[in-house]
């Protein structure tokens, strides 16, 4: 993937700051005017942040923006390593959406 920019975040073992770290980077791209962003599971893997626990929060957080920011957005990708990560994001967003 080709971008304008890069933007890094170290590991966050908590919740709380797992999500900040998302929302940050979707302000911080709403803020500089772009319309699309890409995500990875942050802080699973090597730092073993629960997998499906990271992509509750991910989505919750991209949800909630899109709720009040949704006309700035044409695109947000979850870019996920494993097949085990595709399928806790595909079930997420096919089962439990709503309770998130």
């Amino acid at each position: 993937m080709i971008g304008k920019f890069i933007i890094c975040v170290k590991f966050f073992s908590n919740k709380s700051t797992l999500e900040n770290s998302y929302l940050s980077c979707l302000n911080g791209m709403a803020d500089n005017g772009l319309r699309s962003i890409s995500f990875c599971c942050i802080s699973t893997g090597e730092f073993r942040f629960p997998n499906k626990d990271d992509a509750k929060i991910a989505l919750r957080t991209v949800y909630s923006f899109l709720q009040q920011n949704n006309n700035t957005v044409d695109r947000i990708v979850f870019n996920v390593f494993k097949d085990m990560d595709r399928e806790i994001y595909e079930k997420l967003l096919t089962d439990e959406i709503l309770n998130l």
